[in-house]
């Protein structure tokens, strides 16, 4: 939507079956019969539809793909493209299956097979420039993990919860977003103060107000989660989402928020390798949260051992299937109170 137009309104009266088929083109001037025409529109986040035009369409969502997909992709289709592409189909290097698994763990963290790709390539021509200068040498070439480093560099991406240490004040949260699922890792701590609460970290209004909605609830049932009364007076609560550069918003890192800030009022450390995901009440409630299969795919990929999800998502759980699962215990729950004991250590 700008100067030029807004393409939105001539999609309403495109895709309207009850007025397509008289649809009339103002710059032409012509009218067109549409009602026999299928419309396919792709988008990475549907959130900033119009809602008049999502009751229009059906939409499907696609998941990402899990890391044995990825490998069998790229074995299959991306590395006979990219060696045909740099030139390398008279002495073509293969690549190992340990290889390709070291590209997407180490150097990749996405959804689909885009930045995938990108490395294969960049491999494959630096391939082709070794083979300009020393032809007898290269041929035959078989691309192996060390070589992947050697081409590629230090690795880029690491398994955050694998590698670091179970802190206080800090839990373990799952995410989703336009390129799929991801981890986040929320810090609280407190200081002298008034009693105030700030945020930071590019946090929009729906995850501002889940952060309040947890302090409150923990406030409130301070007893029964076994924090001293005192604990909050005279105190002021920072929490803040690392990362500050990418905007967050949603309310499913409600639970990851109030566990960081039980964890905080308690002293002990939560478990890096539990990850987090749901939306808490003012009562203690966890509700139903969206993209369960991009979530459990991204805390396999990050090292998390254990998955803590609403109970409500039991048959998104249940449709996922075991390959996909596999490694990972899942925990269903209906109250923050039920997962208090296995994220924090004692």
């Amino acid at each position: 939507q700008d100067f030029k137009g807004d393409p939105e309104s001539a999609l309403l009266e495109v895709l309207d079956p009850e007025q397509n088929q008289s649809f009339i083109d103002h710059y032409l001037d012509v009218p067109f019969d549409l009602s026999n025409v299928m419309f396919i529109v792709t988008s990475n986040i549907a959130d900033n539809i119009q809602g008049a035009l999502r009751d229009r369409m059906e939409i499907i969502e696609f998941s990402g793909y899990t890391e044995d997909e990825k490998a069998m992709i790229a074995l299959l289709h991306l590395v006979p493209k990219q060696i045909r592409e740099q030139g390398l189909s008279d002495y073509p290097p293969e690549f190992t299956a340990e290889a390709i698994s070291k590209v997407i763990n180490e150097y990749t963290r996405e959804a689909g097979t885009r930045n995938l790709e990108r490395q294969i390539s960049t491999i494959c021509r630096k391939i082709a420039t070794e083979f300009v200068h020393h032809k007898e040498s290269i041929r035959n070439i078989s691309v192996t993990p060390e070589l992947v480093e050697r081409y590629l560099g230090p690795r880029k991406f690491y398994l955050e919860v694998a590698d670091e240490k179970n802190r206080v004040g800090v839990a373990t949260g799952l995410v989703w977003t336009e390129s799929g699922g991801d981890i986040i890792f929320l810090e609280a701590v407190k200081m002298k103060g008034k009693g105030n609460l700030t945020l930071t970290g590019s946090l929009g209004n729906v995850m501002r107000e889940s952060a309040q909605a947890a302090l409150s609830f923990i406030k409130s049932n301070a007893s029964l989660l076994h924090i001293p009364e005192n604990s909050f007076e005279a105190r002021d609560i920072h929490i803040h989402v690392p990362a500050g550069a990418i905007p967050k918003d949603g309310p499913s890192a409600g639970v990851t928020i109030a566990i960081a800030l039980v964890s905080l009022f308690l002293g002990k450390p939560a478990r890096r390798d539990v990850a987090i995901s749901g939306e808490l009440t003012l009562s203690g409630r966890i509700l139903p949260v969206g993209g369960v299969k991009e979530k459990i795919l991204a805390a396999r990929r990050a090292g998390v051992k254990t998955v803590i999800l609403p109970l409500k998502n039991r048959v998104d759980v249940e449709n996922i299937s075991q390959d996909v699962k596999k490694g990972l215990e899942i925990l269903l729950v209906e109250r923050l109170e039920e997962i208090v004991d296995k994220v924090l250590i004692k």
